[in-house]
């Protein structure tokens, strides 16, 4: 059986599990147990039987859309992690309860950082301890 991560966004949907163990010899064996024995987890990563686009996977560290995709080959002791990409949406996604005017004024509002606060370090041409590339 393989190692899964979870990250913790999803754990929630493993009983707070940051690891589980599945079974299966390809990453799609592996995500159809997940979802048999997570139900909740299997609607978050699946869409229409397959993988959700927003959905990565890596095996022993490696994207498995640089491999074989959903068949790529999960030996027994593999570690198999599942990371879905983040995104923030628009401010009227975060606060639908808002009129139109409320949303636009709190994105004129929010805090940002002016050029002017960012360290002399920065400006003056980076950090200077840092060791160039081999």
């Amino acid at each position: 059986m393989s190692v899964v991560r979870i990250p913790p966004t999803l754990r929630s949907e493993t009983g707070g599990e940051k690891q589980v163990v599945a079974d299966g010899g390809t990453v799609r064996e592996v995500i159809v147990d997940l979802a048999e024995r997570f139900p909740s987890l299997g609607t978050q990563i699946l869409e229409d039987g397959d993988l959700a686009p927003f959905v990565n996977v890596y095996v022993e560290g490696e994207d498995v859309r640089t491999l074989e995709g959903l068949d790529t080959e999960v030996d027994e002791a593999a570690t198999v992690i599942l990371l879905p990409a983040m995104a923030g949406g628009s401010p009227a996604e975060r606060a639908p309860h808002l009129a139109q005017e409320e949303v636009v004024q709190a994105a004129e509002t929010a805090p940002h950082c002016p050029r002017e606060k960012v360290g002399p370090s920065l400006r003056s041409g980076g950090n200077r301890t840092l060791r160039p590339a081999r």
